[in-house]
């Protein structure tokens, strides 16, 4: 299970996910309880949030919080006929102001007036009037979620362009056990994003990431690693995958990273680990990024047991050489298959990042001072020189910003 990010996934935004126009459909599932905190993340956003109510979520959710934390009236049924504010029609006038729709929690009965294009309270014919992206977040029992009648509404809907996303699977409040469960805020923030995103120029790329660490045990309790947390890896997948492109990210032993929703997740520990992982995975793989900061050395023997140090004074270890995984990459790469790497210095950054590129085969590498100010291990931010084989361009900013801007100039290269 993914690990929350203690400190929210705000503090690391690109710019364009800021001060939105959100339209929020809250229908009557017991999750509508969930609806303030997206409501308040969104507007930590600089969000603008619009929010219609059916009468059934108005009874399991009140629309004062609501109103309350958007600063903002909440529409409910009563609007939908309503002469308070003269010729205004809100359904239409609220479609025509979103830049995209949420529905959260949508129930089975609303998904069925949305596929049978019923518009008969103010939600649904909001929902037919809408021209932007529409995601569906369906909360409900598990066995209505299942019914046929529900996946085959679904299915229209998806065919019509509707974004559906499956419910998480746990303990729904009836008592069952299963999928239904409205998921976490940070999933749908996340497929906001991805909606919302300016850009879907890597639809149709294969994308195969590697980012954090590693670690080489050398006995059961103590290992040789570095400090590596993964967020420029992540940050790369993430961003790819808001673009458009199919994600499978290796990633190492890291905590706190945050929602990983979207992207095909394998978990290793160790540098051969890491490497069977990317070897069964490259042939499917139109672009490769190697981001992880991999070890490069492993102990000869482990011990299977914790070294004590009674009645030693020094303890030598003898090392050998992990595989290198980006020259073996480079080595196999077939024509049309992208490859960028990273390279972390503490010296002769350019020369050293150049020389990398060159002698494992790279089409760009992403060169950073792990000394410079807000650019070591751990930072939020970065500030990186890219080097194409005739080209360098200097990027700075959050890491998320960062990693846009590096698919900005694979794209204009045409290599994605």
């Amino acid at each position: 299970m993914d690990e929350p990010d203690p400190r929210g996934i705000e503090r690391r935004m690109i710019g364009w996910k800021r001060a939105r126009r959100i339209l929020l459909c809250v229908t009557g599932g017991i999750a509508a309880y969930k609806t303030p905190e997206l409501v308040s993340r969104l507007v930590r956003l600089d969000c603008e949030v619009e929010i219609l109510m059916t009468r059934a979520a108005e009874r399991l959710v009140s629309p004062l919080a609501l109103a309350t934390l958007s600063g903002r009236r909440v529409w409910r049924q009563d609007d939908f006929l309503s002469c308070e504010r003269g010729f205004e029609i809100p359904h239409i006038r609220l479609a025509d102001w979103a830049e995209v729709v949420l529905v959260a929690p949508c129930t089975a009965n609303t998904a069925s007036d949305l596929a049978h294009g019923r518009g008969e309270s103010l939600v649904s014919s909001a929902l037919l009037a809408a021209r932007v992206p529409v995601l569906l977040f369906p909360a409900m029992n598990v066995h209505m979620f299942e019914h046929p009648a529900t996946q085959q509404n679904l299915r229209v809907l998806s065919e019509r362009g509707v974004r559906v996303v499956d419910p998480a699977f746990g303990a729904l409040a009836c008592g069952y056990e299963g999928k239904g469960r409205l998921p976490e805020t940070d999933l749908i923030l996340e497929e906001l994003f991805r909606a919302l995103a300016p850009k879907r120029d890597m639809e149709g790329v294969r994308l195969l990431a590697t980012a954090g660490p590693t670690r080489e045990y050398l006995d059961p309790v103590r290992f040789l690693s570095n400090p590596s947390t993964g967020r420029m890896g992540i940050a790369m997948a993430r961003t790819a995958w808001y673009r458009g492109a199919e994600v499978k990210l290796v990633l190492g032993p890291v905590e706190g990273t945050g929602t990983l929703h979207g992207l095909e997740v394998r978990r290793v520990v160790s540098a051969l680990e890491m490497y069977d992982a990317v070897m069964e995975e490259l042939d499917w793989a139109s672009c490769v990024v190697k981001a992880a900061a991999v070890g490069d050395y492993r102990a000869r023997d482990r011990s299977p047991r914790k070294i004590k140090r009674e009645g030693r004074e020094t303890v030598s270890i003898e090392l050998e050489q992990n595989p290198d995984i980006a020259a073996e990459v480079g080595r196999r790469k077939r024509p049309g298959q992208v490859l960028i790497g990273f390279a972390a210095e503490t010296d002769d950054l350019l020369k050293n990042a150049r020389a990398k590129m060159e002698r494992k085969g790279l089409d760009l590498i992403v060169a950073n001072d792990v000394l410079a100010p807000g650019c070591g291990f751990g930072a939020d931010t970065n500030t990186v020189r890219v080097l194409s084989r005739d080209e360098e361009t200097v990027l700075s900013g959050s890491k998320e910003e960062v990693a846009d801007g590096v698919w900005d100039l694979v794209a204009g290269r045409g290599l994605s």
